[in-house]
């Protein structure tokens, strides 16, 4: 069929003048011309629409990635998060756990300092009681004894204050040293963050620079190329139609060719655009986890701050509790060594006492200073027993514990009869007295004749009465 077109071209071309010739070739040329610019916007129609359809699938694909990643970066930010939780909640009880041992410690060390200090005011006490009962240096002795165990209750109770106090300070400056160090911590990898962040962006921006610009004067040399060619190709189009064939052909090929690359390129920037939107979704993801993990350690800090200040709150009110303590011991103390002071007064006024009743024993009272119980044996028996029974009621225990004091209370109570004794002796004699004087008085005034009659008892009269006559 070609074969026959030519011929019959060529044909028609013969019989055709030299002005028919040129308007025929002209039309055909300019129908040629036409043709070949509605293939080109055919070819251009066709690329823009497979390239917006290519830009439509992009955005879908990039959206429908950005939320699957965005899934998966919350299910692992929340296993992050998670994990973080736990391992500030054990850090927290471990916290408390220590807290709450060292609380424990110091109670128990306050507990067994009272018991120490009950047990030392009991054992004072019952030295007390035993030093009323034994002689001026006993009580002496076990005066300084006491004072000596208080001065060491009171040295412990410093002691334990001191490292308390220390303890304390230390605890408020290692919090003090852990919150700075965290916020340096965080202030650096803030710092470093944004640091590799910039830097990061700055690559990329001239990166993308520089293969844009690379690609700009790539797809400029292609145009003007291609721009040449066409030229040449419409110069020779005119020599013979299989030349135009061959570069229609060629630039075909090459239009092909750029195509792909200008495809790959848009592949590129399209790459390029998604490592940016990535980075960017990295970089708000980065601020937020920054801000959030700030935000716990604000929270962390003002628990910590709270949790200071109410133990603030109790070692004051601690202190204030063992100075109130202390200051009741110094008055107590005070009030006993008083006591003491004043016992020791009374003793001394007892010995002097006793010094001057014993100037006024008889021999007899020197040598038995003790009178002989009037109990029977039976009745001697049953008291011994009586005293070795352990006694359940409060006053007997009381009275128990004076036993040793027997032997002071026979001679109290023999003193006391002889006293009874000899006032009763006394009052006697008063009446005998008075008696006489009313005799005497008779005798005197003549009334009376016969004394022996009135006072047959009295017998010591007579010498008188004969020394009246």
């Amino acid at each position: 069929m070609p074969p026959k077109k030519k011929k019959s071209g060529a044909k028609k071309l013969a019989n055709m003048t030299e002005e028919e010739r040129m308007i025929y070739l002209e039309q055909k040329r300019l129908a040629e011309e036409e043709m070949r610019k509605k293939k080109e916007e055919m070819l251009t129609q066709f690329l823009k629409d497979k390239l917006g359809k290519e830009e439509k699938n992009a955005k879908f694909n990039l959206h429908k990635l950005q939320n699957q990643w965005r899934v998966i970066m919350r299910e692992s930010k929340a296993q992050d998060l998670k994990k973080d939780i736990e391992i500030l909640s054990q850090t927290f009880e471990r916290i408390i756990d220590r807290k709450e041992a060292i609380i424990k410690s110091l109670v128990k060390d306050i507990e067994e300092a009272e018991e120490q200090y009950e047990m030392a005011l009991r054992s004072h006490l019952q030295n007390q009681d035993h030093l009323i009962d034994l002689h001026q240096n006993r009580l002496q002795k076990l005066s300084e004894e006491f004072k000596k165990e208080q001065e060491i209750i009171k040295q412990e109770f410093d002691k334990e204050r001191q490292e308390i106090i220390l303890q304390h300070k230390q605890e408020i400056t290692d919090i003090q040293d852990i919150v700075f160090a965290m916020e340096q911590e965080n202030q650096e990898q803030d710092g470093e963050m944004k640091q590799e962040f910039q830097s990061y962006r700055d690559e990329i921006k001239n990166k993308n620079l520089e293969e844009k610009h690379t690609l700009r004067i790539q797809l400029e040399g292609t145009v003007e190329d291609l721009w040449r060619q066409f030229q040449q190709a419409l110069k020779n189009y005119n020599e013979t139609t299989e030349e135009r064939k061959n570069a229609f052909e060629n630039l075909k090929q090459r239009d092909e060719k750029s195509a792909k690359e200008i495809e790959t390129q848009m592949r590129k920037l399209q790459r390029i655009q998604d490592t940016i939107a990535q980075l960017k979704v990295k970089l708000s993801n980065n601020a937020r986890e920054c801000d959030e993990r700030n935000r716990v350690i604000k929270e962390q800090r003002e628990v910590i701050a709270v949790e200071f200040h109410q133990l603030k709150a109790e070692m004051n009110k601690y202190r204030e509790s063992e100075r109130y303590a202390l200051t009741q011991l110094t008055l107590q103390s005070n009030a006993a060594i008083k006591e003491l002071d004043r016992l020791k007064g009374k003793g001394a006024k007892i010995f002097r006492l006793g010094e001057m009743c014993r100037k006024l024993e008889t021999e007899q009272e020197k040598v038995l200073p003790f009178y002989s119980s009037s109990l029977t044996e039976e009745e001697d028996e049953q008291a011994k027993t009586a005293e070795l029974e352990e006694p359940t009621e409060s006053l007997a225990k009381v009275l128990h514990e004076y036993t040793s004091l027997e032997n002071f209370w026979k001679r109290y109570n023999k003193v006391v009869l002889d006293k009874l004794t000899l006032d009763k002796e006394k009052r006697d004699l008063l009446q005998e007295n008075t008696q006489l004087r009313a005799v005497l008085k008779q005798y005197l005034d003549g009334k009376l004749q016969h004394i022996a009659l009135y006072f047959p008892e009295i017998t010591w009269w007579k010498p008188c009465f004969i020394f009246l006559h």
